[in-house]
C-alpha cells in the first residue's frame, strides 16, 4: 500500500540584505502531499551516473549517490522539481580536507562541479558529527532541500535554501542557512589548520567559481546532504529504510 506523507515547503519572496542575521520572511507556507514512488531507486538511472562519476569524483560512493537519486526522482515524480535540473550531493560523513560536494548535470549525467565545503561550528572540528534544525544551534542540518533565491548578503552572493524535512531542516530558511563563500573553506586554510573553518550552519565554499555554482543550482533545484545517521534515515521519507512502511499518512 503507497502511503501519504506531507512535506513542508516553505516560500519567501526574493529579497537582498546587507546581513543574514535577520532575515524578513514570508509567513506565506504551502503543505503539500508528496507520494512515494516505489523504492527500487531507479537502479538503471543510478548506474548511469556511477559509471560516468566513480573515475571524476572518485570520493563519491555509490550508496550516497543512491540516496540522492532517489530523492531527486521522488520530488520530480511528485511536481516540485523540474526534469534536468542540476543535483548537488554533500557527504558529510567525509572529512573536511576532502572535496566532498559534487554537482550532477542531470541531463548529461556528468559530474560539473566538485567542491570543499564547511560544516557547522558546533556539528564538529574535522568531521561533522552533530546535526540540528534549532535556531541557534550552530551546526549543519541533513536531508533534502530545494534552493531558494540568489540575493547579496554580508559574505556577497549567497543562495537560500529550502528544506523539506520537517523537523530535520525545514527551518533553514528562518536560521539563515544559505549556501555563501568564506575564506575558510580553501585549501590554504587546510594546509594552514589540518581542517576548514566552521561556518554558522551553512555549507560555505570558497571563493573560486563560487558565483558561478550558485548561478547553476539557484531557483530550485536539489539538494541533498549525507551523513551516516540512523536517527535521520528512520524520519526521512526520501531514504529508503522506511520502504514497506504501511502504518498510513505520517505527519513528519
Amino acid at each position: 500500500m503507497q502511503q501519504l506523507v506531507f512535506i513542508l515547503v516553505f516560500f519567501a519572496s526574493p529579497m537582498f540584505s546587507s546581513g543574514d542575521a535577520n532575515l524578513n520572511l514570508s509567513d506565506l507556507k504551502a503543505t503539500t502531499q508528496l507520494m512515494p514512488t516505489e523504492r527500487n531507486v531507479h537502479p538503471e538511472l543510478v548506474e548511469s551516473i556511477w559509471l560516468n562519476l566513480k573515475k571524476e569524483a572518485p570520493a563519491l560512493r555509490k550508496e550516497v549517490l543512491k540516496e540522492a537519486v532517489q530523492g531527486y526522482r521522488i520530488l520530480i515524480e511528485n511536481g516540485m522539481l523540474r526534469e534536468g535540473k542540476p543535483l548537488t550531493v554533500i557527504d558529510f560523513d567525509l572529512p573536511s580536507t576532502e572535496r566532498r560536494l559534487w554537482i550532477i548535470d542531470m541531463g548529461t549525467k556528468r559530474l560539473t562541479h566538485e567542491s570543499l565545503v564547511s560544516h557547522g561550528r558546533n556539528s564538529g572540528e574535522l568531521l561533522a558529527r552533530k546535526f540540528s534544525n534549532k535556531s541557534e544551534s550552530f551546526m549543519s542540518s541533513l536531508g533534502f532541500y530545494l534552493t531558494g533565491e540568489r540575493y547579496v548578503g554580508k559574505h556577497g552572493a549567497s543562495l537560500r535554501l529550502d528544506g523539506l524535512e520537517k523537523g530535520i531542516n525545514d527551518k533553514a530558511r528562518s536560521r539563515a542557512i544559505v549556501i555563501h563563500s568564506a575564506d575558510y573553506a580553501t585549501e590554504t586554510f587546510v594546509k594552514r589548520y589540518g581542517r576548514l573553518g566552521r561556518s554558522l550552519g551553512c555549507p560555505a565554499l570558497p571563493k573560486e567559481n563560487y558565483e558561478e555554482v550558485i548561478d547553476l543550482i539557484q531557483d530550485k533545484s536539489c539538494l541533498y546532504i549525507h551523513a551516516s545517521q540512523e536517527s535521520y534515515k528512520e524520519k526521512s521519507v526520501f531514504i529508503s529504510h522506511n520502504a514497506g512502511n504501511e502504518r498510513g499518512p505520517q505527519q513528519f
